[in-house]
């Protein structure tokens, strides 16, 4: 396989090669579908995300993981959702290019979540806020480290 989201994870218009498959998120009706790799991170992130940062809107269909494309505004640079290792949560509520689309006393909490799960917060690209955009910065030994320390082993 040659084709790799930019945080270096193989990525595939075909979901079964990467591995995708739909994790549920607890708390929630929600399923994400994510790169098994790292599929228990991410799910695990929404949930929290969930319960301590805001709702994740019922019905209101916002929130995705997998979908094979390039990064918005480019033609060479695959997306992290390519790769299954990107999660968007109330894109809607946080859409792409907005800032400050978070009450800034969430912020600190996202981070700490962001980081405890391996992740990168799209609040924090420099070059265009995403708010809505969470993705795996952790290599796959230290995704896979994270998933059994956190005890989320996946139950799919």
């Amino acid at each position: 396989m040659s084709l790799t989201s930019y945080n270096g994870y193989p990525a595939s218009k075909d979901p079964a090669e990467i591995k995708v498959k739909s994790y549920p998120v607890a708390g929630t009706d929600l399923k994400l579908r994510c790169a098994a790799s790292v599929g228990p991170l991410l799910a695990g992130f929404a949930a929290e995300f969930h319960t301590l940062i805001e709702p994740i809107d019922k019905g209101t269909l916002d929130d995705w993981g997998y979908a094979f494309r390039m990064v918005r505004g480019s033609t060479d640079r695959l997306s992290c959702h390519s790769s299954g290792t990107a999660i968007d949560l109330n894109a809607t509520k946080h859409p792409l290019g907005k800032y400050d689309t978070f009450p800034a006393e969430k912020i600190p909490m996202i981070r700490a979540l962001a980081k405890k799960y391996g992740l990168k917060w799209g609040g924090d690209f420099k070059s265009r806020p995403d708010d809505m955009h969470f993705e795996v910065e952790v290599k796959p030994a230290k995704a896979k480290q994270l998933i059994e320390k956190l005890g989320l082993n996946d139950a799919n």
